[in-house]
Parts: C-alpha cells; structure tokens; sequence
C-alpha cells in the first residue's frame, strides 16, 4: 500500500510535487526517511552570469530521469528515503537569507536526516552548515569549488557569494580542494596544509588521503560545480578553466564518504541552459551518487 506523506506544518514544509527528488511516485514516510533535499533557489549576490536561482528546479526535473539503481554500489539509495521539501523563500538581504536557510535545515537535521541542499548560489552553503553545526558541533566542512571565497566582504556585505567559506571557517574547519582562482587578499589567510589547488591533483588517492588527514569524524561537503571543468560543466556562472574531472570529484567524495560520516552536503552554482540539460542530469547523478556512497558504507 502507498505510504502516506507527512503533514505540512511551518517547519517542515514537504515540496508540492511530494517525492519530486528522482521522479519519485510516492513521498516516503517522513519518519523513516534518510534524505531531505532542501531546494534554495536564492542568487541575490551573484556577481556575474544570472540564474543560479533556477538550479535547484532543473535539478529536480533532471532526477527524474535518472536510473534509481547504482551499479557502483549496486543499491537503490531511494529505498532509504528521499524527502523533498519546499523550497526557501528569497529573504531581502544576504543575511537574513542565511537565518532563513538555517531555520529550514536544522528540524530536519533534528529529525535525523541527513539534508541534501540544492542552490542556488554558494552563499547558501553558510545558512546549512550552521544548521548542521547545531547538531554536530565538531563537523568540519569540505569544499570543492574553483574559487576559494573567502573574502571578508564584498560589494557590501560579509555574506556575499564570495565570503562564504571566510563565514564557515569561523565556526569549522574547512579542507578546500579543486581551488584555481581567488584575491591576492584571500592568499594571505589561506592554511596551506587546508587547502589543495587544481593545478597540482594529479593522484586521486594520494588527494584522498590528504583530505582525510585533515577531516573530523564527521563532515558536510559543500560541491560548487565549477569546481569542474568547464568542458564537463559549463553551466555556471564563473566557469574557471582548469578544473577537475567528474570522475575524480566522486573517486574524491567515495573515499570521503566510505571513511567518514557524512552529516549532509550541497550541489550549489548551477545555471541552467535550455539548449544543453547535460549538466543538470550530471549535478543530479552527483546528489544521488553521494546518496548512494552514504548508504552503502554504512551498511559495511
């Protein structure tokens, strides 16, 4: 029989299309469910390119036409429980709009789901890892992204796109990786020993290992697709040439995942092109990927 959805309340508001996440027919029972995809379509710093706002809706109309079983892991991460709830609303400002985020985020991570967070611009990413601190006091962030955004501020205001690691790292620690461009400014505070470049990935494994020296016990990752290669995803607003492969992102994350606890994590940057969905299909299948790494070790 079809499992009933949870009733809407002003904490926990299910998205309108229930399962929206990969297609889904049917939402899972609240309670029960592992996931909660968290869909924050705000871009009200974005510098650059517009329509980082429309990424989380391409997202969810991308999963829908994935295949649900991984041939990796050989599971179906679905049967763990995938609930999508209604998506942020807009706030006036860059800081009220991280208020809003971590309001949404943290009944769901008291619930004990593990929140999937779909930007949306980077600056999205500080609202959810707050939400995430209030039940893990000790997670440290990961973040893959070609740009190191640490600023201060800019054009501003300290929570701009730009500011949003220099936010995280005041509460957490953070391992960067994929970084290929930042301000001269943003050198001179940067902890060598966090932080791995572009430029200088080579062995897969060897980065993983760095990468877990650095990390807690548990961890939230926070992927800006343009971390990735403009030829594998152009569909950012910043699209830094030089990046890493998708291949070696989810060798990366696998590795992350098989040997920490993975608390939540975000797909944040993408914008959208209507004459080419591939990299909203890729941002989709990396959500679900992770999902599906998360599971399976912890089932080891």
């Amino acid at each position: 029989m079809p499992r009933p959805a949870p009733q809407k309340d002003d904490t926990m508001r299910l998205h309108d299309n229930p399962g929206a996440f990969g297609g889904l027919p049917e939402a899972p029972d609240f309670a029960s469910a592992r996931f909660a995809v968290l869909p924050v379509p705000y871009e009200g710093t974005v510098t650059w390119l517009k329509g980082t706002a429309l990424g989380p809706d391409a997202i969810l109309a991308a999963s829908a036409n994935m295949e649900l079983y991984d041939i990796e892991t050989g599971t179906e991460p679905w049967t763990h429980g995938i609930v999508t709830m209604a998506p942020v609303e807009a706030a006036p400002t860059a800081e009220e709009m991280v208020k809003r985020i971590e309001a949404a985020a943290a009944p769901l991570y008291e619930a004990g789901k593990a929140v999937v967070g779909l930007g949306g611009e980077h600056s999205v990413t500080a609202g959810l890892v707050d939400a995430a601190r209030a039940k893990y006091p000790n997670v440290t962030v990961l973040q893959l992204d070609a740009h190191a955004d640490t600023r201060e501020s800019y054009e501003g205001t300290p929570f701009n796109h730009a500011c949003v690691m220099a936010r995280v790292r005041e509460h957490c620690d953070i391992v960067q990786v994929g970084i290929r461009s930042m301000d001269a400014s943003e050198a001179a505070a940067i902890r060598r020993s966090r932080i791995h470049y572009a430029h200088e990935i080579s062995d897969i494994p060897a980065l993983a290992e760095a990468v877990l020296e650095r990390l807690g016990d548990q961890v939230y990752i926070t992927v800006d697709l343009d971390v990735l290669d403009p030829s594998e995803m152009p569909s950012t607003g910043t699209p830094e040439p030089g990046g890493l492969r998708y291949r070696q992102v989810i060798d990366l994350l696998r590795e992350v995942c098989r040997w920490r606890q993975v608390v939540g994590f975000d797909i944040v940057e993408l914008m959208p092109n209507e004459n080419n969905r591939a990299p909203d299909f890729l941002a989709a299948r990396m959500a679900y990927q992770i999902m599906a790494y998360m599971t399976a070790f912890a089932e080891e």
